[in-house]
């Protein structure tokens, strides 16, 4: 099994940036929309949304997200 190395955060140098992939409106995948430090002390992240791209924004918890009926 290859194992993937990802990039150190520069921003605290001690989590590493993992990325995180999504479902655009129409349900096609989009990969890599987000970078995130595993640090939760840090906190870092890169997000593209509409083709812009937003850093450090607020990191919400997902428990009081709803999820849409299918």
């Amino acid at each position: 099994m290859e194992q993937s190395t990802f990039p150190k955060c520069q921003k605290c140098n001690t989590g590493d940036l993992v990325p995180l992939s999504d479902f655009g409106s129409q349900g096609a995948a989009i990969h890599y929309k987000a970078w995130v430090c595993t640090n939760p002390d840090c906190g870092y992240n890169l997000k593209i949304r509409n083709g812009d791209v937003y850093r450090d924004e607020p990191i919400m918890s997902g428990s009081m997200h709803n999820s849409r009926p299918r």
